[in-house]
């Protein structure tokens, strides 16, 4: 007896069309990308559903854990093997039954017998193994429609599959079904959530973060690492590119009054995101940001903000609370990442005064006295580029597990 693979079931993509089949080839592509440290698994797609194999029980228990991270699936199931007699499938029953928390619980069993000589009938085999799991279980009782738990047993030629737990999968959309965009990524609350949202719709992320040393530290850039890693954990790798912004954000310092600082500083953010953005086949510009919680994410300062690009720039949280924000970093865990006290660039510079309705005639005059033309273009030169996951030894996999 062993469960030496795991079932998959399709999510939304269940109802494509004739794209249907490039978006599972999708999702069996990112299922491969985030088992690519474990040696021995397989996986296998079909149109209706998607096999995870492997010999390995420590690969099986990775599989189980990272598995929910993974967009695109609806729910999974750990499916059991046993010999083909009924006293080897009536202990393996048990075994896959004694998983459950059974309190209360109604079942039933739901046989497959696609091998046709095996030598016990269909009905046969169904009273054998639930009458079984009563007597192991008496606080179960049966119920054939609509039960809470139900045992599916499969007779295949080679031997006997069960499964009876069905885990939640994330849902919606395989990573990189829906293009590539470009993640503002500040080292806050916000953005890695707003990324998040982006993955589950099926955009795989390109991240950006501008760093302005000395003013900001390492400390503050390997928090941004972490965070990058926490991003990669749903399927897809993704890369980070870090900007050394110093130079740009001390001239919009000397040129333009501090209460409109912000608003340029954003701008100039913008500017080099669309430079970064056509380098790697992005398609959109995404932030964290929602309205009216700070002084540049009014709708005034965002049209001024906007007005250096014709990119479609996407806030997945523009009207969400900050407490269901909070709630879902911390779903995700990002949030003890994010709270750490090392700040970026924006908020070292906060102005104390800035202005919510900046007006874009007053900012484009005194951005206007200075060509930030060469100093964008030496940011976007000079960047570094970090791939995410970071790679991890196959003994530390399993040294995690022991």
């Amino acid at each position: 007896m062993k469960t030496n693979q795991i079932l998959v079931r399709y999510g939304e993509l269940s109802t494509k069309g004739k794209n249907r089949s490039s978006f599972i080839g999708r999702l069996r592509d990112n299922v491969r990308q985030t088992f690519s440290d474990l040696g021995t698994i397989r996986v296998k797609a079909e149109r209706d559903r998607m096999f995870i194999l492997s010999d390995s029980e420590l690969e099986m228990e990775q599989v189980l854990k990272r598995l929910p991270k993974v967009f695109g699936i609806q729910s999974f199931s750990p499916v059991t093997e046993a010999e083909l007699n009924l006293e080897e499938m009536k202990k393996t029953a048990f075994e896959v039954m004694n998983k459950l928390d059974l309190t209360g619980k109604t079942f039933k069993v739901n046989v497959n017998r696609a091998f046709k000589e095996f030598p016990h009938e269909k009905m046969e085999i169904m009273q054998a193994i639930g009458s079984h799991v009563l007597r192991s279980f008496p606080e179960l009782k049966v119920q054939m429609h609509h039960p809470d738990i139900e045992l599916k047993i499969d007779i295949r030629q080679e031997a006997a599959y069960m499964m009876a737990e069905v885990i939640q999968g994330a849902g919606g959309l395989p990573v990189g079904a829906g293009g590539k965009g470009l993640l503002m990524l500040s080292g806050g609350i916000d953005s890695p959530v707003a990324g998040f949202h982006m993955l589950k719709r099926g955009v795989r992320l390109e991240l950006i973060h501008f760093f302005s040393p000395p003013f900001t530290n390492d400390r503050a850039k390997e928090k941004v690492f972490d965070l990058a890693e926490k991003l990669s954990q749903f399927g897809s790798s993704v890369n980070l590119h870090i900007i050394p912004f110093t130079k740009l954000q001390q001239e919009v310092h000397k040129q333009v009054p501090d209460n409109i600082t912000m608003t340029s500083t954003r701008r100039m953010m913008m500017r080099v995101a669309d430079k970064v953005l056509e380098e790697t086949g992005c398609k959109a510009i995404i932030t964290g940001e929602s309205l009216g919680q700070v002084a540049s994410q009014t709708l005034e300062s965002m049209q001024a903000i906007n007005a250096v690009t014709n990119t479609p720039v996407l806030r997945p949280l523009i009207a969400s609370d900050k407490l269901d924000i909070i709630e879902t970093a911390q779903q995700i865990d990002t949030y003890e990442i994010s709270i750490r006290p090392f700040e970026d660039c924006c908020t070292i510079f906060t102005p104390a005064n800035p202005k919510t309705k900046p007006k874009l005639e007053k900012v484009e005059y005194y951005e206007n006295f200075v060509s930030f033309d060469e100093l964008i273009q030496e940011a976007v030169e000079e960047r570094e580029v970090f791939k995410f996951p970071r790679k991890k030894e196959k003994s530390q996999v399993f040294d995690d597990l022991l």
